[in-house]
């Protein structure tokens, strides 16, 4: 359950910062078998001033990607099952090439990236990566030229603002360094305002499952001063808003606005694009306290919440 918390805060991250820059496919699935990749990115003909705030993100997201990221080490099989992933997509190309009667470049074939929080040795040297320091610096292991897959080693990166949103999606330390310089961004950067959001969903997500280790437990703690500032702006900007009905009235409004969206977010992670009647039952599911909601937005199905909520 863990895991799959940790699978959908990367899709939800990665989706956030790579809208702006073009489109984002989280679902597309390839093979017989049904596979799906985490992350499809197609970006747009034109360079956007986001992708210059995404730094490294960013530099990866400039050509067609397959983007894999992992929250435990990416490990042999895994790796090997990401690659799969890459050659059905190729041979989906070539086909489409052949009924369009048309040849398709090496250079508008998708690269693989696969973000592993940490790599060893043994797995590098196993797939016979090699650095680019010139163009890449430390932490991006590539594989031979016509693979066109690299590793993001994310616990190498530099600690730079270059690589801050590949390393929020780290792990122990480095995830928690992260979280800290993003914390000290202007409040008035929109990606700054987009992570912390989605942080806070993953915190909320955890604190109800049973199932989470220390580093979980050290990630909730990381993340509870963010939480309460965060609930207190609501409810000063709920004050504020409601000055002229009652200053009572302002403090509720702020808090139902939190808990509308937290429960939106939760209804998100769970069941991806929200339908009409998933929409209408945001209002009657924000009248219970986020104890109350949270563990039925995790365990009952769409179903189960419309029969109890419309």
């Amino acid at each position: 359950m863990t895991r799959f918390l940790y699978d959908q805060f990367a899709k939800d991250y990665l989706t956030e910062l790579l809208q702006p820059l073009g489109e984002v496919d989280t679902s597309r699935k390839v093979a017989a078998e049904i596979r799906e990749i985490d992350v499809y990115f197609t970006p747009t003909t034109q360079l956007t001033s986001d992708t210059i705030e995404l730094g490294l993100l960013g530099k990866l997201a400039a050509t067609p990607a397959l983007i894999e990221p992992f929250r435990n080490a990416a490990t042999i099989a895994e790796i090997r099952s990401c690659l799969n992933k890459l050659f059905d997509i190729f041979a989906e190309s070539k086909r489409q090439s052949k009924v369009e009667k048309k040849q398709i470049a090496e250079s508008d074939l998708p690269k693989l990236w696969i973000l592993s929080p940490t790599a060893s040795e043994g797995i590098l040297n196993g797939f016979r990566t090699n650095l680019d320091i010139e163009n890449w610096g430390v932490g991006i292991h590539f594989f031979g030229d016509y693979f066109r897959t690299a590793i993001v080693a994310i616990h190498q990166l530099p600690v730079t603002q270059e690589t801050l949103w590949l390393r929020i999606l780290g792990k122990g330390r480095v995830q928690q360094q992260a979280i800290d310089e993003l914390e000290a961004l202007p409040p008035t950067n929109p990606l700054r305002a987009r992570a912390i959001d989605l942080l806070l969903n993953l915190k909320t997500t955890l604190e109800v499952n049973q199932n989470i280790d220390q580093e979980d437990r050290e990630l909730i703690m990381r993340l509870s001063p963010i939480y309460e500032q965060k609930l207190a702006e609501s409810k000063q900007a709920g004050i504020q808003e409601g000055i002229q009905a009652g200053i009572q009235a302002g403090i509720q409004q702020g808090v139902n606005a939190e808990r509308r969206r937290v429960i939106e977010n939760l209804l998100r992670i769970r069941f991806g694009v929200l339908n009409d009647d998933l929409t209408r039952i945001i209002e009657p599911l924000s009248l219970l306290s986020p104890e109350e909601f949270t563990p039925l937005l995790l365990q009952l199905s769409p179903q189960e919440l419309m029969d109890r909520f419309l």
